[in-house]
């Protein structure tokens, strides 16, 4: 019978690859995507680039991008396989400044999306208004 994903713990390890780690922490759905991010120069790690083989260990540090999230992790734990997300947060540690950092943008992402976008594209009645509009200006 296999263990039931409550009862899943990461289990030590002595390195990790960083395409795995990173599904395995919840950063990404998949660990396809991690490895494209990590191919993207969106992950570093100790302040230099990163490959999807770049084995981690204990107290490294890494940088990640995802979308318009920035963090600033610590790896406190390696794991190979992926748990449930109360064990994928005990495997790092973000710094104060990232998240401060990420709550500022947040907010100012909510504050400029004030104006909602158009649903849809203008019609003829609408793009002839705009050209009107356009050429007063």
């Amino acid at each position: 019978m296999a263990p039931r994903p409550e009862t899943m713990a990461a289990e030590p390890v002595g390195a990790v690859r960083a395409d795995l780690w990173l599904w395995a922490a919840r950063f990404f759905r998949t660990r396809a995507l991690a490895k494209q991010a990590i191919a993207g120069g969106k992950v570093g790690v100790n302040g230099g680039p990163c490959k999807p083989a770049k084995t981690l260990h204990v107290g490294d540090r890494l940088e990640v991008s995802r979308g318009e999230e920035r963090f600033e992790i610590e790896v406190l734990q390696l794991a190979e396989q992926r748990g449930p997300a109360s064990v994928a947060q005990t495997l790092y540690r973000e710094s104060d400044e990232s998240r401060t950092a990420r709550e500022v943008a947040r907010e100012q992402r909510r504050l400029a999306g004030a104006v909602p976008a158009p649903s849809s594209r203008p019609d003829k009645q609408a793009r002839r208004e705009l050209m009107r509009l356009k050429a007063r200006n």
